[in-house]
């Protein structure tokens, strides 16, 4: 994309959640993961690339001992609709068996990935999976799944920023923003 390009999608786009925002809903999020996780010395897996600037920012906030890994698994490939295919670019290192495993991800939209990461985590040998989510996005689409703990709800509208991008863009904005008009 060029910058002109670029430069009118964020021109476009309607922010969703500010700064204050989303940091009242990680602070709402690690009570509850504290109040559900804090006794089992869990293995957090952040789902990259989305979910690095959320986890980063959850994980401060969670004061109890922990282990903290990374996974890679996508539908998106750059694009601002999931393909079919899920691609497993990495999976975690630390061994995953008998452990809690609380999992981090960006958005929740139509929950295909969610799923196949959690799969990967009982096949592992997890005792149990507990998912957190920043935003989930309200529609019919897809999977019944539910994360555990979500911090954010949207609308059935493509998002990015604060870890969610447009085609590769802007994740490393401090607000969620809605694409406007006919860019998505």
């Amino acid at each position: 994309m060029l910058p002109a390009d670029l430069e009118a999608v964020r021109k476009g786009a309607e922010l969703v959640f500010g700064p204050d925002a989303i940091a009242a809903a990680l602070d709402r999020m690690a009570a509850a993961i504290t109040a559900e996780l804090d006794d089992s010395l869990p293995v957090v897996l952040c789902n990259l690339t989305g979910a690095i600037i959320p986890a980063g920012h959850l994980l401060t906030r969670l004061d109890f001992p922990l282990e903290i890994d990374h996974l890679h698994v996508t539908r998106y490939h750059g694009n601002t609709t999931g393909g079919d295919q899920l691609v497993w670019l990495s999976k975690p290192r630390i061994s995953l068996a008998r452990r809690t495993v609380l999992v981090i991800d960006d958005i929740l939209d139509e929950g295909h990935t969610l799923d196949a990461v959690l799969d990967h985590c009982r096949e592992a040998g997890a005792e149990r999976g507990y998912s957190a989510v920043l935003v989930r996005k309200h529609h019919d689409r897809g999977l019944a799944l539910q994360a555990d703990c979500i911090g954010l709800e949207v609308d059935d509208r493509y998002v990015f920023g604060f870890g969610m991008d447009y085609k590769g863009w802007f994740r490393n904005l401090d607000g969620i923003y809605a694409v406007g008009g006919n860019e998505a």
